[in-house]
């Protein structure tokens, strides 16, 4: 199954280090950084799994539930946890699925037969509360994910829901945005009052409240 853009995210109930979960209903009113893994005890995953755990303030003020994937048994899982704990200098608490058939994985299209036919890629989708998928990103197995990156397309996708904005390249909070030319310079007016600087006519950057 091909995920897009603006699709609404699969739901699914499955067994994690934390219970069973039902996607939709796990995730309520927040955002959701669900990613995936080859498998436990790999060397990439356990420095990802442990930067996860050490950015659970960060996430928690962004409204975001971090949610693990790996094709294991929850019982591996919680072996793999101390493994994290110990090496990453952390302690894991969000959940991390088993999903030892491939169930997920399959549903959100992890498993990349030029890769492994058995082990899902490092597959990332942010879904927001209303279980849509914001983003999707894909590395190879042999790559870590860059969690900077992720915050700060969280901090964008957020940005831009409440202000009707759009982010330039290496955009980071604080910075100027770009009022999207699907806004008139009338409507721009009572939305930005704080004015713009035109570029162009389609490039109009302003400060964000």
């Amino acid at each position: 199954m091909s995920l897009h853009i603006g699709d609404t995210a699969p739901n699914f109930t499955a067994d994690s280090t934390t219970g069973e979960i039902d996607l939709h209903k796990w995730a309520g009113d927040s955002w959701v950084f669900f990613f995936s893994h080859p498998a436990d005890f790999t060397p990439v995953c356990t420095t990802e799994m442990g930067r996860t755990a050490q950015l659970a303030d960060e996430f928690s003020a962004r409204n975001t539930k971090p949610l693990g994937l790996s094709t294991d048994i929850v019982e591996e899982h919680w072996d793999w946890i101390h493994d994290v704990n110990s090496t990453q200098d952390t302690v894991v608490h969000f959940p991390i699925l088993a999903d030892p058939h491939c169930v997920v994985a399959k549903l959100y299209d992890m498993i990349h037969p030029g890769e492994s036919h058995t082990e899902a890629v490092r597959s990332v989708f942010i879904i927001d509360p209303d279980k849509k998928i914001r983003l999707t990103m894909t590395y190879p197995m042999s790559v870590g994910r860059n969690f900077d990156e992720i915050l700060r397309v969280i901090d964008a996708l957020q940005l831009g829901d409440k202000q009707r904005i759009a982010t330039p390249a290496d955009w980071r909070p604080g910075e100027r945005v770009i009022i999207p030319p699907s806004i008139d310079n009338d409507e721009a007016a009572k939305l930005y009052p704080d004015g713009w600087e035109e570029l162009r006519p389609y490039l109009r950057l302003t400060e964000a409240a």
